[in-house]
């Protein structure tokens, strides 16, 4: 694992990304789904711990969680937890903003 490079700057990263709306970010090639909710980037599996939909495709709340379009199961972005814990967890991935640019762990 280590730190890769997902946006040239910060200012990239928040002309990529709008508040509150999950878009999906492929590293390695693996899905993620990338969100930016309170001025802060935060990052999970793009895919639902209950039935695999794609977390990219739903909403984010007002309590920082996304929630599956499925089935509407709601998990939270800092953590990762199903929020009725009917469901396993999501894998987070840190990001990191610096001069050099937006890197996530991976």
């Amino acid at each position: 694992m280590d730190w890769i490079k997902i946006f040239e700057s910060s200012a990239a990263a928040n002309t990529a990304l709008i508040e509150n709306q999950p878009r999906l970010l492929l590293v390695r090639g693996k899905r993620i789904c990338i969100v930016k909710h309170d001025r802060k980037l935060l990052a999970v599996q793009d895919t639902c711990s209950h039935n695999g939909e794609s977390l990219s495709k739903g909403t984010i709340n007002y309590l920082g969680e996304v929630i599956c379009p499925l089935h509407h199961y709601q998990f939270n972005l800092k953590t990762g937890r199903e929020c009725s814990q009917r469901s396993n967890d999501l894998e987070c991935f840190p990001i990191r903003e610096s001069e050099e640019g937006v890197f996530i762990y991976f």
